[in-house]
């Protein structure tokens, strides 16, 4: 993902979660920023790995990375949800159909994961 593209994303959940923001403990210890919670949350969509993988990745417990995903996901639906539209429009689907019956995936609207194809 590009840097600005991460930061705009990182900027508006932050702008509406507390919970992404950089706090102190009772001890004065500083806990996760957002520079931590944001790619642990992400990665975990992305790659489709459990919380327990990504504790090693950014050294926070699974119960950090799961809830840091869960507050990733309902920010970015709060923030983003009405410029980016989740449901296809009928020209997209179209156009998608095209696409894929050109590529030689009639009917097809997702994509196929082709790296272990030979």
């Amino acid at each position: 993902m590009a840097r600005h593209v991460f930061n705009r994303i990182r900027e508006g959940v932050v702008a509406y979660d507390p919970y992404f923001e950089c706090k102190e403990d009772a001890l004065g210890k500083l806990g996760f920023s957002s520079y931590q919670r944001c790619p642990a949350a992400s990665r975990m969509l992305v790659y489709e790995i459990p919380g327990d993988l990504v504790d090693e990745y950014v050294r926070m417990s699974e119960y950090t990375c799961l809830q840091s995903m869960y507050s990733f996901c309902k920010a970015v639906v709060a923030v983003f949800g009405s410029e980016y539209p989740i449901e296809p429009t009928v020209v997209d689907t179209e156009r998608l159909l095209v696409i894929n019956t050109e590529r030689g995936f009639p009917g097809m609207l997702g994509s196929i994961d082709c790296m272990h194809w030979k």
